[in-house]
């Protein structure tokens, strides 16, 4: 019975605190966002004011979450993402993970998919930060290369989607192994374990588990790219080995565990 109410109680709060971010992200659009392209002139500066403001705004979202008891999350090495240019790379179990990790993370940049720079609630927020969405085509590596080198701190998901809910192996992207590559910034791995899952690819917002969910984000050591330039006849054949061996440690604990 004790577990049902809470349940309950769980769906209620989750709506809720969807309802709030959809809310938040119209409000930054219509009224913030406005204001602080006629408050300040230069591109460069609104972005990163932008960014500031969003990466405060997620906090806010998920000591909100927090304190509603949809979830809790720790963090293992958080002091290893208080740099700048730095190439950060992640599994992507759930729905929520960028807005934790740009919460984690000053002058975040991320890419993004091009539907949330049309969709009404995100639309201003992603604009106004300038992020790199994923529809540049060949231009989207060089853009990543750009904001690397501006000193923003650049989050991508080699998976490109969620992990499916099957738990298969997803199909891992290179994009993030090339920006490594051609710009020569070593990669920050980030792997992101939840129990029990939730907000998984297919899972609806309302489907929450029996008991409140624990994400725990372990920063591990950086992967030197040197290593795959040398041992690589080409850039190709380095991405791939490069990301083969990201899929290999942010999918296994012990792996990552003795990376870190």
């Amino acid at each position: 019975m004790v577990e049902r109410i809470g349940r309950c109680w769980r769906v209620l709060a989750t709506g809720l605190c969807f309802a709030v971010f959809g809310l938040g992200g119209l409000l930054l659009r219509v009224l913030v966002f406005p204001a602080l392209r006629f408050a300040v002139r230069s591109p460069e500066r609104q972005a990163t004011l932008a960014r500031h403001l969003i990466r405060w705004t997620f906090r806010v979202f998920l000591g909100l979450m927090q304190a509603l008891g949809v979830l809790s999350f720790e963090v293992r090495g958080l002091a290893k993402l208080q740099r700048r240019g730095l190439l950060i790379l992640a599994n992507h179990p759930t729905l929520i993970d960028v807005v934790f990790l740009i919460a984690f993370v000053e002058r975040a940049d991320c890419i993004v998919k091009a539907a949330l720079a049309r969709n009404s609630f995100t639309r201003g927020p992603v604009r106004a930060a300038g992020y790199v969405c994923n529809d540049s085509g060949p231009g989207m590596v060089e853009d990543c290369i750009a904001s690397l080198r501006a000193g923003n701190n650049l989050i991508v998901f080699p998976e490109g989607t969620r992990t499916p809910r099957d738990g298969s192996a997803a199909c891992w992207q290179r994009g993030g192994a090339h920006v490594a590559l051609r710009s020569g910034v070593d990669v920050t791995p980030v792997r992101i374990a939840v129990t029990p899952p939730v907000l998984r690819k297919g899972d609806p917002w309302y489907r929450v588990p029996v008991r409140r969910s624990h994400f725990v984000f372990d920063i591990g050591d950086d992967i030197s790219v040197a290593a795959f330039v040398e041992g690589s006849p080409n850039e190709a054949l380095a991405a791939r080995h490069l990301t083969d061996h990201l899929a290999h440690t942010l999918t296994s604990p012990e792996t990552f565990r003795a990376a870190a």
